[in-house]
C-alpha cells in the first residue's frame, strides 16, 4: 500500500511518517508538505519520497491524493474539507485528526465514491473514541462517561511559571483554552462558556498513577460523543476535560478576566494589536523543550454503567512518553501513531465502512489496543464491581 502524510514535516507528521515507513505492509510513504526544510532528517527512512504540497489547488491536491491508497490529512484545520473533497474525487481514503463538525454532509458523495473518511483520529479525539466504542460494546447500560488527556512536561522539565510546554501548537493551545464546553452533571446538560473554562467551580482534580494529582479543565462537547453512541438518554454524568499539573486553572482565570485572550485590537496601540496575538508570540517562545527533556501524554477514561444487570466501572489509562533517541514528542507519537494504525486498517480491508467514519464505531477496538501495544503505547483497561 502507499500513504501520503499531508504535513508530513510537521511534529506529527514526522511522527506519522516514520510509523508507516517502519510498517511492513506499506510500499512508499509520501510526505508532503509546503516546507521541504529538515527533509535530510528523514534520509534514513526507507521508503519514504517527499514531495511539495500546496493545499490551496484543489487540482493539485487531487493529483497528489490519486497517487496513494489513503492518505494522512495534518494539516491547518481550515484545509480539512477541501482535502476530503479532493480525496472523493480521487477514490483515496482520509484519516484526520481533527473534530468532525463540518464534513457530514460528505457522507453521500464518500459512500457513491468508495471511500472512507475517518475523522478525529488522532489522540484526543481519536484513542479516547476508540476507547469509547469498546465501552459502548461491554456495557448494556452507560451511566458515567468522563475522558481526561493532556500533555504536560515531566516533573523536572515543569520549571517555568506554568509548568507547562509545547508539545504540539502553542496557539492552539491557547485556542483550547477558550473553547466552549458542554457536560452532563446529575443527568442535566450544562454548558460552559470558554470564558469560565477556568473557574475553580468547573475545575477539579484526579490522581493519575505514575504522576499523581492533576488538574482536570472542561475542555470539548462530551455530549457530542454519547449522541454518537447513541446513550446520552440513561447517561446521568459526562465531561471531557484537559489535564495539567495543578496551578494551570489559577493563573489562566485571572488573566482571562483582564481581557489577556482577548482578539480585539487594544485601542491606542500604533498598530492592531490584541492581547491573544501578544501572549501567543511572547509565551510560545519560552515554552520549549529541551533536547533532553521529555513530554508525557496522559490518558484517562471513565465509563460506568451495567453489564448485563451487574453495575461495573470500567477504567483505561496510558502514558506516553518522548523517545529522546529519536526526538519524538509523546504527543506527535500519540497523534501520529493511531492515524498510521488507522489508514493501514482502512487500505488492508480491516476496516470495510465507507462514508464519512467515526473511531466510536468503525475502528475495531481490541485490535487497534494491540497495534498501539505494539508501538510502545501501553492502554491498562481494568474492570470493577460498583457496590
Amino acid at each position: 500500500m502507499n500513504v501520503a502524510v499531508l504535513g508530513g514535516f510537521g511534529m506529527q507528521g514526522r511522527a506519522a511518517v516514520a510509523d508507516l515507513a517502519r510498517s511492513e505492509g506499506v510500499e512508499t510513504v509520501v510526505c508532503a508538505d509546503n516546507r521541504l526544510g529538515g527533509k535530510d532528517d528523514m534520509a534514513d527512512l526507507h521508503k519514504v519520497a517527499i514531495t511539495e504540497l500546496d493545499a490551496t489547488s484543489p487540482d493539485r491536491l487531487q493529483a497528489l491524493l490519486g497517487q496513494v491508497d489513503a492518505a494522512i490529512d495534518l494539516l491547518p484545520r481550515q484545509f480539512g474539507r477541501a482535502v476530503c473533497q479532493a480525496a472523493i474525487q480521487a477514490g483515496t481514503h482520509v484519516v484526520n485528526t481533527n473534530y468532525n463538525y463540518d464534513i457530514a454532509d460528505l457522507d453521500p458523495a464518500a459512500q457513491s465514491a468508495g471511500v472512507s473518511i475517518m475523522p478525529e483520529c488522532g489522540l484526543d479525539p481519536g484513542i479516547d473514541l476508540v476507547l469509547y466504542g469498546l465501552a459502548r460494546e461491554k456495557f448494556t447500560e452507560l451511566h458515567l462517561v468522563n475522558s481526561y488527556c493532556g500533555g504536560l512536561p515531566e516533573a523536572r522539565a515543569a520549571n517555568n511559571p506554568l509548568k507547562y510546554k509545547v508539545s504540539w501548537n502553542w496557539e492552539g493551545v491557547l485556542s483550547s483554552s477558550k473553547r466552549d464546553s458542554r457536560a452532563i452533571v446529575d443527568g442535566q446538560v450544562v454548558d460552559i462558556p470558554g470564558a469560565r473554562q477556568h473557574d475553580p467551580a468547573h475545575v477539579h482534580s484526579v490522581d493519575f498513577p505514575g504522576l499523581g494529582e492533576l488538574e482536570a479543565i472542561p475542555n470539548g462537547n462530551a455530549v457530542f460523543f454519547t449522541d454518537l453512541l447513541g446513550v446520552t438518554a440513561t447517561v446521568r454524568e459526562t465531561g471531557r476535560y484537559a489535564l495539567r499539573w495543578p496551578g494551570w486553572s489559577a493563573f489562566w482565570h485571572p488573566l482571562k478576566q483582564l481581557g489577556l485572550l482577548d482578539e480585539t485590537p487594544v485601542p491606542g496601540m500604533p498598530e492592531e494589536i490584541t492581547p491573544y496575538r501578544v501572549m501567543v508570540d511572547l509565551l510560545g517562545p519560552q515554552l520549549q523543550y529541551g533536547d533532553d527533556e521529555k513530554d508525557l501524554v496522559a490518558m484517562l477514561n471513565v465509563f460506568e454503567g451495567l453489564i448485563g444487570e451487574t453495575p461495573m466501572r470500567m477504567t483505561t489509562e496510558l502514558l506516553i512518553e518522548r523517545d529522546l533517541d529519536s526526538g519524538l514528542m509523546a504527543m506527535a507519537k500519540g497523534v501520529g501513531f493511531p492515524a498510521s494504525i488507522v489508514a493501514q486498517m482502512l487500505v488492508s480491508g480491516e476496516i470495510t465502512a465507507r462514508g464519512v467514519l467515526t473511531p466510536t464505531r468503525h475502528v475495531p477496538a481490541l485490535p487497534f489496543i494491540a497495534q498501539l501495544g505494539a508501538r510502545g503505547i501501553q492502554v491498562a483497561v481494568t474492570e470493577e464491581h460498583l457496590s
